[in-house]
């Protein structure tokens, strides 16, 4: 997965017997041909035709840049 980056898509719904808000994800996999998006980053994805068995989108550009000492922290708590 060299190059493929998975996002996170967040919706928020209202539950229809309880009406409550409640926060749905849905994971993408995202086709990055040249490796731009890092961890934490906010992007813009578009549909393209079927590149892989779960790959059907592609990046079009980063669009918010997670700081460094933001990034270094998710890092660490990963290990």
């Amino acid at each position: 997965m060299r190059k493929t980056i998975v996002v996170q898509v967040e919706r928020r719904v209202r539950h229809p017997e309880f009406k409550k808000v409640v926060t749905r994800f849905k994971k993408l996999y995202v086709h990055d041909e040249d490796n731009l998006a890092k961890v934490g980053d906010r992007v813009v994805v578009e549909e393209t035709r079927p590149l892989s068995r779960l790959k059907k989108w592609r990046l079009v550009e980063v669009i918010g840049k997670k700081a460094a000492s933001e990034t270094a922290g998710v890092l660490q708590e990963g290990v």
